[in-house]
């Protein structure tokens, strides 16, 4: 964590200097998120980095979240955690999903036997871990970032959205109408220049745009429950999957605190119009359900945290903005929904809050971009573009693991498809298996060779470095903040060092100074890393390297005083693994990355592909000099 750039300052560094319209309400604003589910603190977290982007946060409930539905956070999201700085936090108190059991009959299809016994994510799959953790803590962590930047924003709850309209306004051509929960016959109107609603299933802003969510029902009813079990069982504390003969299948998520424990239910068939609510569950059928699947096994249940039944459905809305590509040309998004307000599906896989604040994620560096007057409008279609595929994906996905976790297998083969099915797709559960299309943000594969385990279109892969100026070990990823800024990664070729004449060097003599490509996208006295960021690392030992040798761009002279940023420079791991032999990286070419905002590789090129990386930028960002 970096700090002090512009002056010493005692307390936390985390919060912000306030900027002066801080905890005004605001009738007018860039951004409106409707919903504070996790889509919705996702984009308000991110664009709390931001001091000059008016935003509000509406919310119908009365307060913060208290007990979450949504609590499995895939590695991929504990990566985006830490970019916004509390992964610890999570990591500290969340249950840590290591391994996975899968539970059968037994050889004479009575009992239940432990089939097997796995890894739960795979080695380096991720730096971080699959955890376990109550969706309000991390609602928590994302509302004290709120609070902390800048603007000091905290959601406006008991606002109800009524209706949402564009007008013809320049300035803020949406209207929305929020009912004062809190204050019945009255109503407050909001005006923005961008919407986003985040507002679940029901989803008005999503109905104010024309579009519908498509899908249907498998006709399963299952029960959910968080309980204090006391039981026989042997791997209660561990993930696991259990398909009895006869009474249907259990999947026991076992719970941060060392106590408590989720229990997914399997019930009987939906059979015509019937509807979840129509057969009266309640929990102590759930646990003599549960009873009935574990036996032999005995389940006592001492208390019940939360329960609740559902039916197993996919649906996915046919737009993410309201966007017009079928008339006489494409108009600029202004209101757009994520998460459950345009994908919906069964709770198992545990993708539901992940892929949500993947959504905002993806959103929201780009309403940044556009709104500072760095990245042109057009920036915008690509969410739709990106996440709608995403949506698309998961759907097919939850409706196999639906359906294979519910079926009733006769044969040792199809006893096996369920754990075969989660092993193959254990990268996709982690988040890590999402990969963007080639367009506008994504180049193509023709040098992908150069850095073979950084795949084009999929998130950054991180791995272990030592950092020059201090010696410290660090992970390359972690340097990569949720701050709207680009990056631009150099790998440098065997015998490198970062001196005059090398091929590092040779690229930061063409990105720098005032005809040089990083110069000719950032605003006058602004910092020189503040729209693309420039990084290195080299093959030499941290020992056998003098930074005084490194060009200034990777010495970067920042803020009022012209400070040094010292932490632009890596070297491989002491003792390893090498990044350049864990990722894949020519040793004898070296390799240049463009990295996304939201951490995904844009390009990977030769280090001399200067050109190729201007002609990418220019497509994307507004020029702020003559360079």
């Amino acid at each position: 964590m970096q700090f002090h750039l512009n002056g010493f300052n005692t307390g936390d560094p985390a919060i912000a200097p306030r900027h002066p319209q801080a905890g005004e309400t605001l009738d007018a604003v860039e951004v409106l998120i409707v919903g504070c589910g996790p889509a919705g603190l996702t984009l308000a977290a991110q664009l709390a980095a931001f001091p000059e982007i008016s935003v509000r946060i509406t919310e119908r409930k009365s307060g913060p979240l208290e007990v979450g539905q949504a609590d499995g956070i895939a590695c991929r999201s504990v990566e985006m955690f830490e970019a916004f700085g509390f992964a610890e936090k999570v990591m500290k108190e969340g249950y840590w999903v290591n391994e996975v059991a899968f539970w059968r009959p037994g050889a004479q299809g009575e009992g239940l036997r432990r089939a097997d016994r796995i890894q739960d994510v795979a080695d380096d799959l991720s730096e971080m871990p699959h955890v376990i953790l109550n969706q309000a803590r991390v609602h928590d962590f994302y509302l004290k970032t709120m609070r902390n930047g800048a603007r000091r924003l905290t959601p406006d709850y008991d606002r109800a959205l009524t209706t949402l309209t564009r007008t013809d306004d320049p300035d803020y051509p949406l209207v929305a109408t929020f009912d004062c929960l809190d204050a019945p016959g009255e109503t407050e109107t909001i005006r923005a220049r961008y919407v986003v609603g985040c507002d679940g299933a029901r989803s008005t802003v999503r109905k104010s745009i024309g579009h519908e969510l498509h899908g249907e029902s498998a006709r399963q009813l299952w029960g959910v429950m968080d309980v204090l079990p006391v039981t026989d069982f042997p791997d209660i504390r561990l993930k696991a999957a259990i398909q009895s003969a006869t009474e249907g299948s259990i999947l026991i998520i076992p719970r941060e605190g060392g106590y408590l424990v989720r229990l997914y239910i399997e019930l009987d068939a939906l059979h015509g119009d019937e509807r979840a609510a129509d057969r009266n569950v309640s929990s102590e059928m759930l646990i003599e359900k549960a009873q009935a699947i574990l036996a032999p096994y005995s389940l006592e249940v001492k208390e019940v945290a939360w329960w609740s039944a559902y039916e197993i459905g996919q649906r996915l809305c046919d737009g993410f903005d309201d966007s017009d590509r079928d008339g006489d040309g494409a108009t600029e998004p202004r209101i757009f929904i994520a998460g459950d307000a345009c994908h919906t599906h069964s709770p198992k896989a545990g993708q539901g809050m992940n892929v949500s604040m993947a959504d905002t994620f993806n959103l929201g560096w780009k309403l940044a971009a556009v709104l500072r007057g760095q990245a042109r409008p057009e920036l915008l279609q690509s969410y739709s573009e990106e996440r709608q595929a995403k949506a698309q994906e998961l759907i097919d996905f939850d409706r196999d693991m639906a359906r294979l976790f519910s079926a009733k297998p006769q044969t040792k083969e199809e006893e096996a498809q369920f754990q075969a099915y989660f092993q193959k797709h254990g990268r996709y559960t982690a988040g890590v298996e999402t990969q963007y299309a080639p367009g506008l943000l994504i180049g193509d594969a023709a040098h992908q060779a150069l850095a073979a385990g950084q795949v084009v279109g999929k998130r950054f892969h991180s791995a272990p470095v030592v950092r020059l100026a201090d010696a410290k070990p660090v992970q390359l990823g972690h340097a990569f903040k949720a701050d709207g800024r680009w990056r631009l990664l150099a790998f440098a070729p065997t015998g490198d060092t970062g001196e005059a004449g090398g091929a590092i060097a040779q690229l930061c003599d063409r990105l720098d100074g005032p005809e040089g490509l990083i110069h000719r996208f950032t605003p006058e006295g602004a910092d020189i890393d503040s729209v693309i960021d420039l990084r290195a690392v080299f093959q030499a030992p941290h020992r056998e390297m003098r930074i005084e040798a490194l060009p200034a761009l990777l010495r970067a002279e920042k803020g009022r005083y012209g400070l040094v940023d010292y932490e632009k420079a890596f070297c491989p791991a002491v003792p390893g693994p090498d990044i350049f032999d864990l990722r894949g990286i020519d040793r004898a070419q070296g390799a240049l990355l463009v990295l996304r905002p939201d951490q995904y590789v844009a390009q990977v090129l030769p280090l001399d592909a200067v050109d190729t990386v201007a002609d990418f930028f220019d497509r994307i960002l507004i020029p702020q000099s003559a360079g």
